[in-house]
């Protein structure tokens, strides 16, 4: 008996639930992993920014936060959810980017809390308050990103045929035949589907 098995009879239980979470868990660990990439950059390019160029801590983390998103874009299109259907490589790239902008404001709040509102202003504070920000903001794209970015085709599917639904069309139905034997019925290959 194999020792994965083996494991599996002992634990039926832990098998179980990492068999129904394995998705969440696989996307979400890639999703850690392009994300720790995306903090080092906007670390890296915040630094120099705020700390050399003199730049406000708003400024100096907004383009910061823009260079790790172009880079956070890309390792998750091809590689945290590569598995999903996006909208199309516009609609996906114009979400993704609005739902960072919200991560963004929320990275914002953190850092301006601390910054103006309790006055924490060394460098060691605006890093604490800056990466803070980024994991109260990173918790918030990863649930935004599987919901409106890259989903299931199930899920996609099931959106469509909603809309569908909305202007008027039900799904799946087909037109009522005309009678049989009449000089107007339709062949059956013919008839308009709706699917």
């Amino acid at each position: 008996m194999s020792r994965g098995r083996a494991a599996e009879s002992r634990f039926p239980q832990l098998a179980g639930a990492y068999q129904r979470f394995r998705q969440i868990i696989h996307e979400g660990a890639k999703f850690g992993i392009v994300g720790l990439i995306g903090i080092g950059v906007t670390n890296l390019v915040f630094d120099p920014l705020h700390n050399h160029l003199h730049l406000g801590v708003l400024t100096a983390v907004t383009i910061a936060t823009a260079v790790a998103t172009v880079v956070t874009f890309l390792g998750n299109r091809y590689w945290s959810f590569r598995h999903r259907e996006g909208a199309g490589t516009g609609r996906e790239s114009m979400m993704f980017f609005i739902l960072n902008g919200f991560g963004l404001l929320i990275q914002y709040t953190v850092l301006g809390f601390s910054n103006y509102a309790l006055g924490l202003t060394t460098k060691t504070d605006n890093y604490i308050a800056l990466n803070a920000g980024i994991v109260v903001g990173t918790l918030f794209r990863f649930w935004s990103y599987r919901k409106w970015v890259w989903v299931p085709p199930e899920v996609r599917l099931a959106r469509l045929r909603r809309g569908r639904h909305r202007k008027g069309r039900e799904v799946g139905s087909i037109p009522e035949p005309a009678l049989v034997g009449s000089r107007h019925a339709a062949p059956a290959e013919r008839r308009p589907r709706y699917e």
